[in-house]
């Protein structure tokens, strides 16, 4: 009976594997049926034999994972309790009361509110300490412990005890959840007189439709001759929206991005389907190495159609496709289905899952087995590593004292300071830090702790146990305290020397207090060397038409 009964299990098994199991056992099959096997004997003896008592779920999703980890990291479980993240990934839609939150100290403080949102209609703060909720204590607590329970039906209310800076004693805020929609096109505007812009954070349902809403509206203006779209930092989304957004500036009919897996119903071939908006609009699309899936869809087709001038960093080089795909008990698994070639033909993964090196790490692809494609002009481009943007512009390194200042939160607390004594201030784009905003920053700094170690300082420390190592340290001791004497960093000098790096920080931050995330954009592009960089190359018509006609050249100029 007992052999009966492991039988149906296992052929149970494989046929929800999708293997027939009163078919010929293939080499395949036969692996599978084994290991299942042995996994159910394992833990059926585990659970009979083991001195305490097992934790089931936990365990078996510990399993999940361990199996799982074997893949590429996009094929992951879903447990019936993470759906509502998921899917809030696919359609920008969850319920909640708005706004980002982070860990600061012993607590998870409001990090900004999102513009109309239930938390801002309710008057959470930036920098408000979230204290307790529904009078449960919130100290130690992580942000996804805090997040879940900030997270619930519409509808709902929510009692929040705030220490707010400021204030002598916490305040008692009632939040009533609503479906909170994050838009994908955080800001849209004209640069000047002829140059659009549109920063668009993410493809999910819909992201299409805001995006044609929003050049449409830019077009309305009457002079609009050239557009950017900012991609940077957008870790994509639906594919499917990746195609709508590419179809408003190609002609109908044109392969966008084909998709190749294990069997014939992966493979497919998507193409634009509707007449476009604008076909003659020159396009320059802003990347970075922040810039992954459908964002590289969108920027690798209008390169490979010379459709858009591409400026910025590589991009992050994800051709992989995910399904999700139901289970049982409510449950999902997101899995790897397919990679993705646009229309030159390149896949632009930049990392072989399937092999491991040494250390058991996924490995990039190798120079020796990336291949050369080309764009309808010519244009000679490459697979294996994301989208070498037409105009590579690398972003200098941030300074040891910024880093310092940000990981420690005092330039967002610095602007939650000034906000408290500040009612108002100048427009986004006009607003700048003068010279006494910068040395009140500075003297609010006094007290606060953000020491730092610099590149240069870590480097001679490192030198100096490989001399004491290799015994020559004795004979250089005078040397090496000189030079720590002359590198040692001064933490006031610095405030001087990396000043426009802190001030531009600062100026993002404030603007954000007083006009949301889109005064964060609206601050942004002023001083934005790329966008700087697109509004060049869009007002330059020789130059443009030049790289995207030139037949045999190589994308990946610097500027």
């Amino acid at each position: 009976m007992k052999y009966l009964y492991k039988l149906f299990a296992i052929s149970a098994l494989l046929l929800a594997l999708g293997i027939n199991a009163g078919a010929q056992i293939t080499s395949s099959s036969f692996e599978i049926s084994k290991n299942l096997d042995i996994f159910a004997t394992m833990y059926k003896e585990l659970n009979n034999n083991y001195v305490d008592d097992l934790q089931h779920g936990d365990l078996i999703k510990t399993g999940i994972d361990a199996m799982l980890d074997k893949l590429d990291p996009y094929t992951v479980f879903i447990s019936e309790a993470e759906i509502e993240d998921f899917t809030f990934m696919t359609t920008g839609q969850y319920g909640g009361i708005g706004a980002l939150i982070h860990k600061q100290g012993d607590y998870v403080v409001i990090s900004e509110p999102y513009e109309g949102s239930p938390s801002l209609k309710a008057g959470l703060q930036f920098g408000d300490r979230i204290l307790k909720v529904n009078g449960k204590d919130t100290k130690g607590k992580s942000v996804s412990d805090v997040s879940s329970v900030l997270k619930g039906q519409p509808g709902t209310s929510l009692k929040l005890l705030i220490g707010r800076d400021g204030e002598k004693s916490p305040v008692e805020i009632e939040v009533i959840r609503e479906k909170v929609t994050i838009p994908n096109v955080t800001h849209s505007l004209m640069l000047d007189n002829e140059t659009g812009y549109i920063k668009l954070s993410g493809f999910t349902q819909n992201s299409g439709k805001e995006f044609k809403e929003a050049f449409l509206k830019l077009r309305e203006s009457g002079n609009l001759k050239g557009l950017i779209i900012d991609l940077r930092d957008n870790g994509g989304g639906l594919l499917s929206e990746a195609v709508n957004i590419t179809n408003l500036f190609v002609k109908k009919g044109e392969l966008v991005v084909s998709t190749k897996g294990k069997g014939p119903d992966r493979n497919k071939s998507y193409k634009t389907i509707v007449q476009p908006v604008d076909t003659d609009i020159p396009v320059a699309v802003l990347v970075n190495g922040f810039s992954a899936s459908a964002s590289e869809i969108v920027a690798g087709a209008l390169q490979d159609l010379d459709r858009a001038v591409i400026i910025g960093e590589r991009t992050f080089g994800k051709g992989l496709v995910q399904n999700i795909i139901p289970l049982s008990y409510n449950t999902q698994m997101k899995v790897t289905v397919a990679k993705y070639y646009i229309p030159s033909g390149r896949c632009i993964q930049a990392i072989d899952y399937g092999h491991k090196d040494s250390t058991g790490r996924s490995v990039k692809i190798p120079d020796s087995l990336i291949n050369t494609f080309k764009t309808q002009a010519g244009r000679l481009v490459y697979d294996g590593g994301g989208i070498i943007p037409d105009i590579v512009m690398e972003q200098p390194l941030l300074s040891n004292i910024s880093a310092s200042l940000l990981s420690r939160y005092l330039i967002f607390d610095y602007a939650n300071h000034f906000k408290r004594t500040h009612a108002e201030i100048p427009p986004a784009r006009d607003f700048v830090i003068t010279d006494e905003i910068y040395a009140d920053f500075v003297n609010w700094l006094q007290n606060k702790e953000y020491d730092y170690t610099t590149r240069s300082e870590k480097m001679l420390s490192e030198l100096k146990k490989t001399a004491e190592t290799e015994k020559y340290f004795d004979e250089l001791k005078t040397e090496f305290e000189m030079l720590e004497s002359k590198m040692m960093h001064n933490k006031q000098a610095d405030l001087e020397k990396f000043s426009d790096e802190i001030r531009s920080m600062l100026r993002n931050e404030i603007v954000a207090r007083y006009y949301m995330q889109k005064g964060r954009v609206e601050a942004a592009v002023t001083e934005d060397q790329e966008v700087k960089k697109a509004i060049e190359i869009l007002g330059d018509q020789n130059s443009y038409k030049k790289i995207l006609t030139t037949a045999g050249s190589t994308p990946g100029n610097k500027s």
